[in-house]
């Protein structure tokens, strides 16, 4: 049986200053999306990429990410608390992010940036969709190390209990599981498949298809929300939140090769 270590979730004191692991998850992710994107900037000349439009599209993409994801949690998860309490919107600090909510922030970013450099909006996410996963895997690390969004009740010999659920009972660590899924496999995946020239469209209708599926399968090993639990067909908010995706990057890469 695996106790979780639990780690401080504080990396380092500056005297009233305390720069927090889950902090530098979200530094380490802008870090990676920014070195990757130089080196597919190199890699394929051919897409007609600039370094500085790069870091322009950084920019647009931590205010998207940011952003999109304290509202799409607001609004996914917790409407009715915060319509009571609407202060608390702006409590960042006490956590509260939606990948699906930054998601959207990030197609807003996309847009924006795309109507400043002239660049159609699918080079745009074809460019980005490969850059994007070990950024996730590293929002996922950050998760293990707060012992949060743990897994659901196991007998498996790896299952973990983590003291912050308060029961004593093995779970799955599922934050791993959507590590190396969401994280490492969907990144080789897309990696792969941009490395050569794609329809418009095709690379960005894989992410969404990749993730959504990986997404949807590790939910299963996740335990819902307290405060939603599961919705209807037993599916989690994660899940149905999921599924819009898969369809969506399905039909994308399907329209993107008959555009072809």
């Amino acid at each position: 049986m695996l106790v979780h270590p639990q780690f401080d979730p504080v990396a380092l004191h500056l005297g009233p200053l305390a720069i927090r692991w889950y902090g530098l998850m979200y530094l380490a992710a802008f870090a990676l999306f920014l070195g990757l994107g130089r080196y597919r900037m190199h890699a394929r000349p051919d897409l007609g990429w600039h370094r500085r439009e790069l870091d322009d599209l950084l920019f647009f993409g931590v205010l998207g990410v940011v952003l999109g994801g304290r509202l799409g949690y607001i609004v996914f998860y917790k409407a009715a608390y915060y319509l009571q309490h609407p202060l608390e919107i702006f409590a960042v600090w006490q956590g509260g992010m939606s990948f699906h909510g930054g998601f959207l922030g990030v197609l807003v970013a996309v847009w924006l940036f795309a109507r400043k450099s002239g660049k159609s909006w699918l080079a745009v996410t074809d460019f980005i969709a490969p850059l994007v996963p070990l950024g996730l895997g590293a929002g996922r690390i950050g998760n293990f190390i707060n012992g949060e969004l743990w897994g659901r009740p196991t007998g498996v010999s790896w299952g973990m209990i983590f003291p912050q659920a308060g029961d004593g009972i093995a779970r799955h660590p599922s934050q791993l599981y959507q590590f190396a899924l969401e994280g490492l496999a969907l990144f080789v995946l897309l990696w792969w498949f941009s490395a050569r020239p794609r329809p418009a469209g095709a690379v960005s209708g894989l992410f969404l298809t990749g993730y959504g599926s990986f997404r949807f399968l590790a939910e299963f090993a996740r335990e819902p929300d307290n405060f939603l639990g599961l919705l209807s067909l037993g599916l989690s908010m994660g899940q149905w939140l999921s599924l819009p995706m898969i369809v969506a990057g399905v039909a994308m890469m399907r329209w993107s090769y008959l555009r072809r």
